[in-house]
This record gives C-alpha cells, sequence and structure tokens, in this order.
C-alpha cells in the first residue's frame, strides 16, 4: 500500500480545499497568519513531496536542494517570480500556478483605484473624518476637484487576460482605451475597442496608465524616471502587477512635483511597503496591500485550484495550470500519452 504523500502548506486557505487536500496526503499547515522565516520555511519543506505556497515565500534553488523529497509546487497566485523556476524545472519539479480565476476581481480593484485616484475618494474620507468638512465648507466649488473618467484615453500596459478585461469596464466608461503590449495579441474579442499602440505614444496620449505586464527581466523598472517623464502631464498611474516594475522613488517624485496628478497602488517593489517610503507621506497615492485577488469567492477558487495542481501532480498526472510545463513535455511516456516529471 502506497504510503500517503506529506505536503506542507504555507497558510492556511480559504474554503474547503484544505480538507479536500487531507483526504490524499498527510497535510502539515503554517498556523500563523504571518509568512514563514526562511530558516522555517525550508526545515518544514525538507521533508515534504509537495509545497504549496504562496507569492511571499521564496522557492529558490537553495530551498529546493534542501527538499530532496519534493515532487510538486503549486503556489496559491498567478504569478511566480517567487519561485526559481529554472532549478525547479531542472529538478524535474512541476510548479503551479492560478491563472484565470481571479482576472475579473483584479480588473475590478484596478478599476476602483483608478476611480479612487481620479475623484480623490481617500482624501475626501480623511476629509469628513478628521472634521474638516465644516458648515462653512458644506459645499465649495473647488474643494478637491479631481478627473473626469468618462471619456479620457487609457493606456494599458499588457493585454493579457486582465487587462483585456480592465479594457472591457473602460469602455463601459466611455473611454478611449490605447494598449502596448510586449507579445502580439489578438482583438476580435474585444470588437474592435481597443488601439495597440508604441509604448511612446500611449504614454504620451493617456490620461490614465493602468500596468497589467507580468514581472520578467525585461519589464523590471520599465516605468523609470525617463519613461514616467515621457507620461502626459497629469496623468495618473494605476498598478495592480507587481511592484517591481515601477521605479517608486522615480514614480514619488513625478507625484510630489505634480507632473504626474495622482497614482493607485497596490503592489510595491518591497512588501509591505517600507515604513520609509516617501509614497505614504503623499496624500495623492492610493495604497491598497496587494488584494487584487481578494474576494472571498476568488479566494475560494484559487485554494481550489491550488489543491487540484498539487493533486494531480502527485499522483503522477499534469496540473490543470502548470508554470513550466516543459517539466512534462520532455518526458512524456510515449506508450499511454501522460506526463510525468523527471525522475530523480
Amino acid at each position: 500500500m502506497r504510503q500517503r504523500p506529506r505536503v506542507f502548506v504555507t497558510r492556511s486557505l480559504a474554503g474547503p480545499a484544505l480538507a479536500r487536500l487531507a483526504e490524499h496526503g498527510d497535510v502539515d499547515v503554517w498556523p500563523e497568519p504571518t509568512a514563514l522565516p526562511p530558516a522555517v520555511l525550508a526545515s518544514r519543506v525538507a521533508p515534504a513531496e509537495g509545497l504549496l505556497c504562496l507569492l511571499s515565500d521564496r522557492v529558490d534553488a537553495a530551498l529546493l536542494a534542501r527538499a530532496p523529497h519534493l515532487r510538486a509546487i503549486s503556489s496559491l497566485s498567478v504569478g511566480v517570480d517567487h519561485i526559481d523556476l529554472a532549478a525547479a524545472t531542472a529538478r524535474g519539479v512541476p510548479v503551479g500556478h492560478t491563472p484565470g480565476v481571479l482576472t475579473e476581481t483584479t480588473a475590478d480593484l484596478a478599476f476602483a483605484l483608478l476611480l479612487a485616484a481620479a475623484r480623490r475618494v481617500p482624501e475626501a474620507d480623511r476629509c469628513v473624518r478628521d472634521g474638516h468638512w465644516r458648515p462653512e465648507r458644506v459645499w465649495e466649488p473647488d474643494l478637491l476637484l479631481g478627473r473626469d473618467v468618462s471619456g479620457a484615453t487609457l493606456g494599458i500596459l499588457g493585454l493579457g487576460a486582465i487587462g483585456r478585461a480592465v479594457a472591457r469596464r473602460a469602455r463601459g466608461f466611455g473611454m478611449r482605451v490605447l494598449a502596448w503590449s510586449r507579445t502580439p495579441r489578438p482583438l476580435e474579442d474585444l470588437a474592435g475597442g481597443v488601439e495597440l499602440v508604441a509604448l511612446p505614444e500611449l504614454l504620451a496620449q493617456a490620461d490614465f496608465v493602468s500596468v497589467h505586464v507580468a514581472l520578467a527581466p525585461e519589464t523590471r523598472g520599465l516605468l523609470d524616471a525617463e519613461t514616467l517623464g515621457a507620461m502626459k502631464p497629469g496623468a495618473i498611474l494605476v498598478n495592480t502587477a507587481r511592484g517591481g516594475i515601477v521605479d517608486e522613488a522615480a514614480l514619488a517624485e513625478a507625484l510630489r512635483t505634480g507632473r504626474l496628478a495622482a497614482a493607485g497602488l497596490d503592489v510595491f517593489a518591497h512588501e509591505p511597503l517600507e515604513r520609509t517610503s516617501p509614497l505614504l507621506a503623499l496624500p495623492n497615492v492610493v495604497l491598497s496591500p496587494h488584494i487584487g485577488s481578494a474576494s472571498r469567492a476568488t479566494r475560494t477558487r484559487m485554494a481550489e485550484l491550488a489543491v487540484d495542481n498539487l493533486l494531480a501532480a502527485l499522483a503522477g498526472r499534469r496540473m490543470v495550470a502548470c508554470a513550466n510545463p516543459e517539466v512534462y513535455d520532455a518526458h512524456e511516456r510515449p506508450e499511454t500519452g501522460h506526463s510525468r516529471p523527471v525522475s530523480r
């Protein structure tokens, strides 16, 4: 009788997914709501065959070297920049992720940040809470004047699933939508509502720029002092992708000087945002703590897919959503057509 696989889960998950995982393996769950220290993560992963992790867990080559039994990694995220995919592939370890299920929820937040930044909602909230909205200021013609969204031009960096979902929302607001993508993208499903343009043209024309590219060597620091300086004066930046895409010091300076009107940020180069960050002192920045996928329904679906990925790999089947499919493609079993990871 085959021994049940040992699985380590780095945080408790929403919904019934963990109970289902426990039906098929011996599950060890980190009980704290905070992230594990790296040394603790390494010690808990060492005996495991399966790892279910979050994007805050660094799974690098050193960690993999300390986990000789590991056969599968599943991340509760779309992005896998926290995992050394090359090292995992070299070890024959498939890496699962959760694309698709969080598209609409993340697009909702991107548009929420866009609207909040445009209409200065956090500043208005503080005005009321702090007692500055007094009888003599009950209705001032120039109180907290913001920007119209309807009829404005939105520039979308990255026309993947989330970028496309944001484009659909923008059309509902009567916006003109420009997009730039590093890879060719079909536009048929957007019914001609998006214009593909070069990056300089997008930055020069867009009243709002929303970031939806993946973090990669080619996109790290994509919005630096030069590209931020090329944006339309008074434009508003929204980032729900990854913090490393934007040079935060350059962004803070552009916001401080009024070169850009505002920003809505859900992601940061270092998370949590460092208390010394100049962004915290700026009133024209809307900040949220990386909650793009944080609806109850979406997090439950993410957990289900993450568990599906892990169970499939531990049973010798292809993951439902694999971030390094080459780990299978190079090792097909011709007699059955099934896939298996590299044997070690």
